[in-house]
């Protein structure tokens, strides 16, 4: 895997896999917990299939080798999408879950459901395979690519590989207990384990969300104003400007960067030349070869605005 489109098709076909066997199992079995794994996989495949599209036009509009027209009506690429779609996830997640729990405790108020131990316990050990095989691949080649939205994927293969695992458990007792006589406590081993799987997942996806919401609401992060502030300070102090402001924000893997240097007033002219020099200093300090850099440097001899008080 070398690719984000590559491991996110790799895990496309794996949450298909998993979503058909959820479903069709689930059917079968009468549980509906295996029905929920599948589709929560089946709501996985969706955003699987909006990632890989929105990580390729993400690619292309890095080379420029998106068409014309595209690449007209969207001249700032788009990058602005991948945080819509990691908070479009982690709330779809979240929801998923929630319903699912609502379903547990609402069979488990009206006396269980009724549910083949061995079609469940054969789906579950099937599907906990699956999912650790497959979140490992993702996670090792994430090492490399270091992709937002690979690694949000991985998350969820851990999630429901926790939850196949909390099934493989529930459905091997329940299959103990047929025929002793704790054999009353069948009926409430499907509810009882979705609603504790359901408790486990619902605030899982809520860091993904809370980052991505700060991201489309352009909050500043730290360590990236920081660095800006600390280049912008080294250049005033070696070429002698008057101050110097930065403006950053980060959406997914892009990082916007704006910094304007108030440059005396009354000094002598320079070379276009020696302006470019500055603004190449700036671009190299702050990684300005990146493609998913946006960094914007200019100048003025206009009073800069007053600093807020902390």
């Amino acid at each position: 895997m070398r690719t984000e489109q590559q491991v996110l098709k790799l895990s496309l076909a794996g949450v298909l896999l998993v979503s058909a066997l959820g479903i069709s199992f689930g059917l079968f079995s009468g549980s509906f917990a295996i029905l929920f794994d599948g589709v929560f996989s089946l709501v996985d495949a969706v955003m699987s299939i909006v990632s890989i599209t929105l990580a390729g036009l993400i690619a292309k509009s890095a080379t420029n080798s998106l068409s014309r027209r595209t690449q007209y009506r969207f001249n700032m690429g788009f990058w602005h999408f991948e945080p819509i779609v990691l908070a479009v996830n982690a709330l779809l997640m979240m929801s998923v879950a929630t319903y699912a729990l609502f379903q547990a405790v609402s069979a488990l108020i009206s006396g269980g459901r009724e549910v083949e131990f061995g079609p469940a316990v054969l789906y579950a050990a099937v599907v906990v395979v699956l999912t650790g095989v497959i979140g490992f691949v993702e996670s090792r080649a994430n090492r490399k690519i270091q992709s937002a939205l690979v690694a949000i994927d991985v998350k969820g293969w851990i999630m429901a590989g926790g939850v196949t695992s909390a099934l493989l458990i529930a459905f091997g007792l329940g299959a103990v207990i047929d025929g002793t006589d704790a054999a009353w406590l069948m009926p409430y081993v499907d509810p009882a384990v979705l609603a504790l799987v359901a408790l486990v997942l619902i605030p899982i996806p809520f860091s993904t969300l809370r980052k991505s919401v700060a991201e489309i609401s352009l909050v500043t992060p730290p360590e990236l104003k920081a660095r800006a502030d600390g280049v912008a300070a080294s250049i005033v102090d070696s070429e002698g400007f008057a101050d110097a402001r930065a403006y950053v924000s980060q959406q997914g893997r892009a990082r916007t960067v704006d910094i304007v240097f108030y440059v005396p007033a009354g000094q002598p002219p320079r070379a276009l030349e020696d302006w470019d020099a500055v603004r190449d200093l700036a671009l190299a300090r702050l990684d300005g070869e990146d493609p998913h850099s946006w960094i914007t440097i200019s100048f003025t001899t206009k009073k800069p605005p007053a600093l807020p008080e902390q």
